[in-house]
């Protein structure tokens, strides 16, 4: 009697049962370190670890639409980092403070377009004052007078545009820490005089046109 020889399907059985290669487990991702918040002033401090460096950096503080950084710094530690940052941001204040001017007509302190720039791009301006800083801006140096700064915006009353136009005024005061001193005249709210200059009287009942301070000309045609 011939044998049956077990060779064969011995062999495919090796083949059919020979163990898969095992997957190499997945290596642990290195977790990111978290990211602190912190305030500074009128920023938003974020710091924490970046490729092996601690590093600190300001941004515009929310609620805002603005975007960008302010500042940055980095230390051996992140204590030292935000440290760095601070120093960095109430040195970056006080240059800020010392290249402002008093505006001789209205005794109105007068910030660096600089200022108006990031001021502009953190308040909550409406549109009708945003209408209206665009139109004095286009206006140039010839300004423009109560009637058409109204209607610039849609009022249809100038006792209206003017308040709303003294308030973006004090907005943009209260995020700059400027004081706003009263205007010497009755007509001229408070708050307006950081925004612009009257312009030459023609008439007596005329207080003359509305002409933005060339810093914020600028900050305007560039932000708005």
């Amino acid at each position: 009697m011939t044998r049956f020889s077990t060779e064969g399907r011995t062999a495919t059985g090796r083949k059919l049962f020979k163990d898969k290669p095992k997957k190499a487990k997945d290596k642990p991702r290195e977790k990111s370190a978290p990211v602190q918040l912190g305030v500074h002033g009128r920023y938003q401090i974020k710091s924490g670890r970046l490729s092996g460096e601690y590093v600190a950096r300001a941004f515009p503080k929310p609620p805002t639409n603005a975007r960008g950084l302010i500042a940055e710094a980095r230390g051996a530690t992140e204590e030292a980092a935000i440290a760095a940052l601070h120093d960095v941001i109430d040195a970056r204040e006080v240059r800020r403070t010392e290249e402002r001017r008093i505006d001789p007509r209205t005794s109105s302190i007068v910030p660096s377009t600089e200022e108006y720039v990031e001021a502009i791009g953190q308040v909550s301006l409406s549109g009708p004052q945003r209408a209206m800083l665009t139109a004095l801006a286009l206006a140039e140096g010839d300004g423009l007078t109560e009637m058409r700064l109204a209607r610039a915006a849609g009022y249809k009353s100038q006792a209206s545009a003017n308040r709303a136009f003294a308030a973006a005024g004090l907005l943009i005061a209260s995020y700059l820490s400027v004081e706003t001193p009263a205007s010497g005249s009755p007509k001229d709210l408070a708050g307006a005089t950081l925004l612009a200059f009257r312009g030459e009287q023609r008439k007596e009942e005329d207080p003359g046109n509305w002409i933005l301070h060339p810093e914020l000309r600028k900050a305007v045609r560039s932000a708005l």
